[in-house]
């Protein structure tokens, strides 16, 4: 099927979507098959002829959450490192294999998982079946490619963190928002316990987890289902299954019982204020009427949020909310950066109060529907691709623990109702549930301690 083909079928689907309602559209099924090796290592795959390409993923059931004590970014520097030698390849092969052949490959990494993925010409499926193989089985972990790769990470860090105006201010929501979970641990680490990091270490991380029984491949594209089960089996088959068991984190973040309030100073030449409410794992139910609340708040300039704030009072130049879903308990996050002159006491008012918005009135059924549209419009125009379909399918099985889901998530999306959003808003968002982080600039701390 040609790729334009595949446009006006979309098209078609997004017409009918909004001229029927939400309730009376079924959703599009990707036909997947799940098998399990002896060795641990499951494989979903799923063809799709429509274009002469294929998407590999390995996702690796480890993320930040899973870094040793006083070792932050170990996850986010086996990324880094998975790109350098192995027993049969050179450093940044993994680009030759793929750019060089017009394809394209990258990784992430996040708090419960990474997640490695490559898009080539299907005739080239096999040589990336092999080198993912390879990278598992036979990654150099060593001293140059620990210190080099350990170095890069810790310029992220700078980049990313400490050079943004409001780089450290998101990382201390994230920080401060979990007492006991190691979620309290940023994805990207930090300085001191990178340079604390031994080779040992690093080595004793990368037995512990980059094994095939903690490993999901997921293929999908253009391809014969029963040769890529051969190589497959050639390939990954004869890794072998360690002894030693998966640890698993057990740590449960316990419920808050009073507001939390924080004041932190930063390089920012404008305050800001975060809100952070503890929400449940992605898995549970009430996540999708959480996601559907975000959306209401602040998906666009026509946001909640965004009128309210920017536009009409004129208190903050930016404001958002996100509903961060992760494995084991999740955040909802609230973030505006005031406007010149304006107070942060007065701007978090204000976002207290379209949260009462929600809670004390039911959305109209335009606004919920106009919610729920945008984000099956993004499902969908992200499935377009067989990467984006193998990112739905891999964060159905591992994230989600049934692939499944992939099928029927967003049916359970379009089932959010406006009881469903108000319910979930009085259920999380109280103030006991609530921490507020100030991050004012540090010319007002020196004003406040010369007083």
């Amino acid at each position: 099927m040609a790729r334009t083909s595949l446009r006006l079928i979309l098209c078609a689907f997004l017409l009918a979507l909004a001229q029927s309602g939400l309730a009376q559209t079924r959703m599009p099924q990707l036909k997947y098959t799940d098998r399990t090796l002896a060795n641990g290592l499951r494989v979903l795959t799923a063809p799709d002829p429509s274009s002469p390409t294929v998407a590999i993923q390995v996702w690796y059931h480890v993320g930040s959450k899973d870094d040793p004590p006083n070792r932050s970014g170990f996850a986010h520097l086996f990324e880094h490192i998975m790109f350098k030698s192995t027993k049969n390849m050179k450093s940044e092969m993994m680009d030759r294999l793929t750019e060089d052949v017009g394809g394209f490959n990258n990784a992430f990494t996040a708090d419960d998982v990474t997640v490695y993925f490559e898009v080539v010409p299907s005739n080239y499926l096999e040589t990336l079946i092999w080198a993912e193989a390879d990278r598992l089985s036979g990654l150099n972990v060593d001293d140059m490619n620990f210190k080099s790769e350990r170095d890069v990470v810790k310029e992220e860090f700078r980049q990313g963190v400490l050079a943004p105006p409001y780089g450290r201010f998101e990382y201390l929501l994230q920080q401060k928002s979990f007492l006991e979970h190691p979620y309290k641990r940023p994805t990207i680490g930090s300085i001191e316990d990178l340079d604390a990091a031994s080779l040992k270490d690093v080595q004793e991380f990368h037995t512990t987890y980059y094994r095939p029984d903690n490993a999901t491949l997921v293929v999908v594209g253009d391809f014969d289902p029963a040769q890529l089960d051969k190589w497959v089996d050639k390939y990954f088959g004869p890794i072998a299954k360690p002894a030693r068991p998966l640890p698993r984190v057990q740590v449960k973040e316990p419920p808050r019982k009073s507001e939390i309030r924080l004041t932190e100073y930063g390089r920012n030449d404008l305050p800001a204020v975060g809100l952070t409410y503890l929400t449940p794992r992605q898995a549970d139910a009430d996540s999708d009427a959480l996601r559907v609340a975000d959306a209401i708040l602040s998906a666009g300039e026509s946001s909640r949020l965004y009128n309210s704030l920017v536009y009409n009072q004129q208190l903050a130049v930016e404001v958002n909310s996100s509903a961060e879903t992760r494995e084991d308990v999740s955040l909802f996050v609230l973030i505006a950066v005031l406007s010149e002159g304006k107070k942060v006491e007065d701007v978090e008012k204000s976002l207290l109060a379209e949260i009462k918005k929600l809670q004390d009135t039911p959305v109209s059924a335009a606004e919920l529907e106009k919610a729920k549209n945008q984000m099956i419009t993004n499902s969908l125009r992200s499935r377009e691709t067989s990467n984006g379909k193998a990112l739905a399918l891999g964060e159905a099985a591992v994230l989600l623990g049934d692939p499944a889901r992939v099928n029927t998530d967003l049916d359970r999306l379009q089932a959010v109702t406006a009881a469903d959003v108000q319910r979930v808003m009085k259920k999380y968002f109280t103030d006991t549930n609530r921490l507020v982080l100030y991050y004012l600039p540090e010319a007002m701390k020196s004003a406040k301690e010369g007083q």
